[in-house]
This record gives structure tokens, sequence and C-alpha cells, in this order.
């Protein structure tokens, strides 16, 4: 029953200050000239996609729509240098924070920052960082960072997709260093692959990563099936490319095949989730529904009971249709506060035998 289990849901209003805007001067710069060439290239006024309305839209429906177990916490501490030096360069970080209160394109995938922009992300990778320690000291039953800019794409010399720092690994790199926690399993199941997580634990046999994603040439183009990882990580990175009709029953199919094998043989110690809403049907790719939300988190929970005393924590990622955004945190929630896990069929299959049943009685002779 929804409350049954208890849920912190971290947020703070310092990430609404990361808001690009296209319109107003950036720093000259040869990455601004290409930028600039690329968008007027465009037949169509391009406006920053990741911007402040994604957590204050999800922010208000939860609001609105209250689900009981779940707990609002702020107030986490920016993120410092040494928590993010684990999983990024000194060269790389000390460029970002000299942006600190200025206006810069990072890459020409149109990545850029704007005045506030390095308090919003280093606050983000905080607020994962905390909603980590409170399910690893047990305040909560599992939690989920409702946190902008995002972070998967985020490489360690590198602004990559919108995301400036990767959250998930940070937060994955605390646990390691300061929590106790030896493994731990990372899995990704937004519409686009997690290059840069991927990138930070390549070579990592305590840290399995999975990720579930719209196949290449998708951006970012990456997370083929042969991408396994290398060295002593070799096999500890599984990558499911689908193709971007996929839905709901393939997801589960991939989810209960794949990944719970996979978990079952590394037994973590923490489940991550870089929970990424863009999958929806009504956004980008790959065509889930809500229930095909719950579903994954149900799956995901029962991984965590069954390996790490229940310690899991998810971190947002992509979703871009507010709607569906907003919707979709919302089931996820729910079943994080033990609310019932649906079935999934194939998308029209339970309307098409609805309607048989209604129709039925009209091509048969039998009196009822």
């Amino acid at each position: 029953m929804i409350g049954d289990r208890t849920v912190n849901v971290f947020y703070d209003e310092i990430m609404l200050g990361h808001n690009p805007e296209v319109d107003l001067p950036f720093m000259p710069s040869r990455v601004e000239k290409r930028v600039r060439s690329i968008l007027q290239g465009l037949d169509f006024k391009w406006s920053y996609p990741e911007h402040p309305g994604r957590i204050s839209a999800i922010k208000e429906y939860l609001d609105e729509n209250p689900v009981a177990g779940v707990q609002f916490r702020s107030g986490a501490p920016a993120a410092t240098y040494d928590q993010l030096a684990r999983v990024h360069t000194t060269s790389y970080l000390d460029h970002i924070f000299s942006l600190d209160g200025k206006r810069a394109w990072l890459d020409k995938d149109t990545t850029a920052v704007s005045p506030d922009s390095i308090k919003a992300a280093t606050a983000a990778a905080g607020n994962a960082i905390a909603a980590v320690e409170s399910v690893v000291k047990g305040e909560c039953e599992s939690a989920f960072a409702l946190i902008r800019p995002p972070g998967h794409h985020a490489e360690p010399v590198r602004a990559r997709g919108f995301c400036l720092l990767n959250n998930v690994a940070i937060a994955a790199a605390h646990a390691q260093a300061k929590l106790g926690c030896e493994k731990i399993l990372i899995i990704d199941w937004d519409a686009h692959h997690g290059n840069g997580t991927q990138d930070i634990f390549w070579a990592d046999p305590d840290v399995l990563f999975f990720d579930t994603h719209c196949a290449a040439p998708f951006y970012p183009g990456s997370g083929h099936l042969e991408e396994i990882g290398d060295g002593l990580g070799e096999g500890y990175t599984i990558n499911v490319p689908l193709p971007e009709t996929a839905g709901d029953v393939a997801f589960e199919k991939v989810f209960r095949e794949i990944l719970m094998p996979a978990a079952d043989y590394f037994e973590p110690d923490l489940v991550l989730v870089s929970a990424g809403f863009d999958p929806h049907r009504n956004d980008m790719a790959l065509n889930l529904t809500y229930d095909g939300f719950k579903v994954l988190t149900g799956i995901v929970q029962a991984i965590a009971d069954k390996h790490c005393d229940g310690r899991l924590a998810l971190v947002l990622e992509g979703g871009y249709s507010l709607s569906s955004l907003s919707r979709g945190v919302h089931a996820v929630l729910e079943v994080l506060a033990g609310g019932e896990v649906p079935e999934v069929h194939e998308i029209g299959v339970p309307e098409a035998a609805e309607a048989a049943e209604f129709h039925r009685s009209a091509f048969s002779d039998d009196e009822e």
C-alpha cells in the first residue's frame, strides 16, 4: 500500500539558476562560433531544452498530488571539489569553476552555462550525494534526487548533452569512499546512453553499469551491445540498445532476463538509478507508459531489497515533456512508497481483447 515505505525526495531551488538563454551573449570562443553556425542553420527558433521548468513542474505536480510516505528534503551542501575530483579531472574542474558567473558554450553539442550554472551543478551533485547518504544511513527506505542539470553524459574531462557534472557517478564514488559501499550497481534507463558514466567506470570491477537506451545513431551514438568494459572491468558494463518503438514489454523482458541475473551475480551493496523520463511514449523515444516505469521501479526495488537491505537511490536525468516527466516521477514514487506494481502488456492488446469480448455475441447464435 502506498505509504508503507518512506521515500526522501531531495530538491533545492538553487538548481533553477542554471538557465542558458541562447539569445544572450556568451563568451567569445571557437566553440561559440561553431554553435552559432549550427543554430543559424536551423529553420526554426531553438531554445535550450534543459530548462528550470523541468524540475519546478515536477515539484508543483507532486505538491498538488502528494504521495503518502514521500518526504521532501532541501538544504543539502553543495558537492566539494574533492568529491567531484573522484570522477572528474582537476583540469576540467578548474575550467568549470572558472566559468562561475559567466555565460559560455562548453561543447558544440549545445551544452552551455549561465551565471548561476556552477552553483546549480554543484548543488545537484550535492543532493545526489545526500540522497545516497540518506538510504545508506537508514533515514529512509529509498531516495529520489530531483536535480538538474542532469549528469550521465558528463565525461571525466568534458561536458556533454546538457550535463556538466556526472551526478550519479559522483554519488557512487562518495558511497565507495566514505560510506563503506564496496560494490555498486548503476542502472540507467534514460532514452539516451549514459556515455559519461560508462567512461568513468569502464575499467572498474566494483561498479556494474547497466544501460538500456535507444540504439545508435540516436544521441550520443554509443552504447553498442559489444561495449562491455575493459581491463579489470571487462564484463561489468552491460549495454542493451533498443529500437525506438520498444515499449513496456520489451523493457520488462530486458530487466528480468538480463539485469536481474546480473545483479544476482554481482551482489551490490547499493543500487543507483539514472532515471530519465524521455523513454515515455509522449517524449523522445522507447514508447514506455507510466505503468512501464512502475514495473521497472518494482524490479529495481526488488533487487535492492534482495541484495542490499533496500538501499536504493534514484537520480533524475532527462525528460523534456513536462506532463509525462511530472507524471512519470509521480508513478515511480508511488511504487517506491509501497504502491502496487501493475502488469504490462503489448500496447493495444488489452483494448483489443476488451473490444473482442464486447462484440463477440454479435457473431454467435448462442443465447445467454
